[in-house]
Formats: C-alpha cells, sequence, structure tokens
C-alpha cells in the first residue's frame, strides 16, 4: 500500500490543470450605492484610506461612510443633539479575489486596532432572513494629528461578514472554500463584498455620559440587521 499516498498525490495535482482558470463572473448580491440616511442615521460618504488603495487590487469598489444618528434627549452647550456614531465600510472584490478582500483582521492592526476577542453570532434581518456575523473587540489606538497631540484610545466594536451571489458567511476560509466548490463544479467566480460596522464604548470626548458595551452593542447589531434587509438582495441569496 505504500503506493498509494503517492498515487493519490499525483491524481489529486494533476486535476489542477483540468479546472477552469477563471468561470463566469457572478455579482455580489450586496447593493454599494448607500443610502442618504435610514432609521433616523445619516450617512456621510468617505473615501478608501490611502492604507486601502495601495494594499488592495485597483478594481476593488468601496462604499464608506460615517453614520451618525441623535442621541434621544441630549444636546451640546450649542444646542446641538449629541450623536451616536458608526463607521461602515463595504469593500466589493476585483477580478483577483485573492488581492482584493480578506479578513478584517488583517487590515485592522494597521488602522490602530489590538483585537482582544473574536466570536461568531447569527443575526436575523428584518424579513426573517438568518445570517452570520463575526464580532470582534479590540482596542484602537488613533495617533494625534498634530506632533505633540496625545494619542486618543477609543473600546471598539466591530461587527462583520461576506456577500457572495447567492452565499453569506462570516469565515474567510468558509468563503474561500466556496470559491474553489463554484470555480470545479459551477464554472463560475463570485464576487465577494465585505461588509464592516465599527463602533465606539466607554469614553466618548461628545458624549457627557459613557457608552456601555452593552449600550454599543445593542445599536450596531440593530444596525446591522437593518442593513442586511435593505442593503441585500435576498432574493438572490439561498436559503
Amino acid at each position: 500500500m505504500a503506493w498509494l499516498l503517492p498515487l493519490v498525490m499525483g491524481v489529486s495535482l494533476g486535476s489542477v490543470y483540468f479546472l477552469p482558470v477563471a468561470g463566469k463572473t457572478a455579482e455580489s448580491a450586496v447593493i454599494m450605492k448607500l443610502p442618504d440616511a435610514f432609521e433616523d442615521w445619516t450617512f456621510r460618504a468617505i473615501p478608501p484610506s490611502m492604507e486601502e488603495l495601495g494594499t488592495l487590487e485597483r478594481d476593488t469598489e468601496f462604499s464608506k461612510a460615517i453614520c451618525l444618528r441623535p442621541r434621544e434627549g441630549e444636546f451640546n452647550l450649542d444646542g446641538y443633539a449629541v450623536p451616536d456614531r458608526l463607521d461602515l465600510s463595504v469593500v466589493l472584490s476585483g477580478n483577483d479575489l485573492n488581492n482584493s478582500i480578506h479578513r478584517p483582521e488583517r487590515c485592522m492592526p494597521a488602522q490602530g486596532h489590538s483585537i482582544i476577542a473574536s466570536s461568531a453570532i447569527r443575526m436575523k434581518s428584518p424579513n426573517g432572513r438568518e445570517f452570520d456575523v463575526k464580532r470582534l473587540r479590540s482596542k484602537q489606538t488613533i495617533k494625534p494629528a498634530k506632533d505633540g497631540d496625545p494619542m486618543v484610545e477609543f473600546n471598539c466594536i466591530t461587527y462583520y461578514f461576506f456577500v457572495g451571489h447567492d452565499q453569506i458567511t462570516n469565515d474567510h476560509l468558509q468563503r474561500t472554500l466556496i470559491d474553489m466548490k463554484d470555480r470545479l463544479v459551477r464554472g463560475m467566480d463570485q464576487r465577494w463584498a465585505y461588509v464592516s460596522a465599527s463602533m465606539w464604548f466607554g469614553k466618548i470626548p461628545w458624549i457627557e455620559e459613557e457608552v456601555s458595551e452593552a449600550e454599543a452593542d445593542e445599536k450596531i447589531r440593530a444596525f446591522v440587521t437593518e442593513f442586511a434587509g435593505n442593503q441585500i438582495d435576498w432574493s438572490q441569496v439561498g436559503r
């Protein structure tokens, strides 16, 4: 039986030559055009960072926004509503999936995040469709804009997931395996979008009372479920 292992390896490696190099491209079910607002959240579009542009392929697409919502009954000394802030990022892969989308854990340290905990959570969209997300808790250090200013640290919650043509997953390895299967069996390349929403908690400079982790978590979960209901074409996502 010593001959069996080399034979299996040889057949497996040789089969690579029979796999399609690239199949037809199937667009992600995510809707890249962000709304101006929903559920009292106002969206302020922002460009991708220089790090993102320098790391990812040129045909990668971005939809990013700072999302603000007034905190009920809270106003500053000038009479303006004090807002909650949530950072939203949707990154759509280009033709080279390996270099245009990846796990958020890979790039978050470059944005000052030190990841403390990670867990998987199942959520449900307003239309009743369930999907899995990854929840990260981190501490983010923001460098000062000017020399001499102190660094600022925030506690942070991040939720993320990947949206393909007809599948959603929170796991980068599973997404890779889906791609391999689709290319082999269906002759298809899915364009994947990575959706990420982050929110600070603890002491926030413009909010008088500290924001608890539970409060931030409740608000970001509500945002993500609403986003999934509005920004995913569920008609093409399999059950």
